[in-house]
């Protein structure tokens, strides 16, 4: 993965300056991060695969995107763009449920806002650089999965799942979004 400037910001998420992804990362500066839950018609989740040459979580299952966001660039923005780059569909409506603090692993911490949205599989053409496969699961698949096979999963996917459906995660939920009340 390429260096890119990001974003360091307070605990209120206030931007107090900008670093590099690895200085980022080997100082544990907080930054932003944007995570996107897309569903079928039939309700059943796209879960990626992440590549084995990923630096984090190398071929564990995520969410359909997980992205850092870029210095001067929003959540929205940002999820945007993953959407593009990891899942090669656009013009996807996508709603912000949840924004959140959390801990990723060792030096990463990030405040996130996680997303949904509907997509035809049909338009899916994931990046095969940066994803190894993906496949579609139910709720009930993806917590049997999370029961029997979480050490195949991203640490994180797994709290911001729990979140998701409303059980413990660890994390610390800053704002839940309404329809009449959407981030900038």
């Amino acid at each position: 993965m390429a260096d890119e400037l990001l974003d360091i910001i307070d605990d209120k998420d206030i931007i107090t300056g900008q670093e590099m992804r690895s200085t980022v990362h080997k100082l544990g500066l907080w930054h932003r991060g944007v995570h996107v839950f897309l569903f079928t018609d039939d309700g059943k989740m796209l879960i990626q695969k992440r590549s084995a040459d990923r630096a984090a979580s190398p071929s564990l299952l995520d969410c359909a995107v997980s992205e850092h966001i870029k210095a001067g660039e929003g959540y929205f923005e940002a999820a945007i763009r993953g959407l593009k780059e990891e899942m090669g569909v656009e013009g996807i409506e996508i709603t912000p449920l949840v924004k959140f603090k959390m801990n990723y692993g060792v030096n990463d911490n990030e405040i996130s806002v996680l997303y949904k949205g509907t997509v035809d599989p049909a338009q899916v053409k994931f990046d095969p650089v940066e994803i190894e496969s993906i496949d579609y699961y139910s709720m009930n698949e993806l917590q049997e999965l999370q029961r029997n096979r979480a050490a195949d999963m991203c640490g994180w996917f797994i709290e911001i799942l729990n979140c998701y459906l409303n059980k413990p995660a660890n994390m610390h939920i800053m704002e839940k979004f309404t329809k009449t009340h959407l981030p900038e």
